[in-house]
């Protein structure tokens, strides 16, 4: 099985992260994995996304020209990245962020109020784990067991967060898996 997502937003929302995260918790399950940052020169505020690979079998290429899930955390993804998801694709988007959805029958899309979740949690930082818990609740690419390890792993040195995006992970994840039993547009 092979799965590919592109994560996308603006730079200091933590896409990179979500991707490594994904990436670290595919790698932990045995699988083969690529991921390929890219991003403007801003440091901050720029445009930010990555795609993650994740299969089976071994990986040609990082590229992925129609990814099968978008994960749009703010508009101007969307606008970005909403018309390349291919016929029977997946959008994930932050509907806190997006109003404005592409006109398309021919993928699902599915919103999340992360940005909402992430205040509710008390922490506007933690909108990536949100998200990520949604994927793997929507798309079971891996287990939300490996996704928990990895994001341990990733905050080891700030052990502070852990438990707020523990929290955001199990938050984006049962939202996930009830959005995901559901038809939604």
């Amino acid at each position: 099985m092979r799965t590919d997502v592109v994560f996308a937003g603006l730079g200091g929302q933590g896409l990179l992260t979500m991707g490594q995260i994904l990436a670290t918790a595919a790698l932990n399950e045995g699988k083969s994995v690529s991921w390929l940052p890219s991003y403007s020169p801003e440091v901050r505020g720029g445009w930010a996304n990555c795609t993650v690979v994740v299969s089976d079998e071994s990986i040609g290429s990082p590229s992925v020209g129609e990814p099968s899930v978008l994960v749009a955390l703010e508009q101007g993804a969307m606008n970005r990245h909403g018309r390349q998801v291919k016929a029977g694709g997946l959008i994930l988007h932050n509907a806190s962020l997006v109003a404005d959805l592409p006109a398309r029958d021919d993928v699902r899309i599915v919103g999340f109020p992360a940005t909402s979740v992430a205040e509710e949690l008390g922490n506007p930082h933690v909108v990536n784990s949100i998200m990520l818990g949604a994927y793997v609740a929507v798309t079971e690419a891996v287990t939300l067991a490996s996704v928990a390890e990895a994001i341990r792993d990733q905050l080891k040195n700030r052990p502070h967060l852990i438990d707020v995006n523990m929290a955001a992970l199990a938050r984006g994840a049962e939202v996930g898996g009830d959005e995901g039993r559901s038809p939604s547009r």
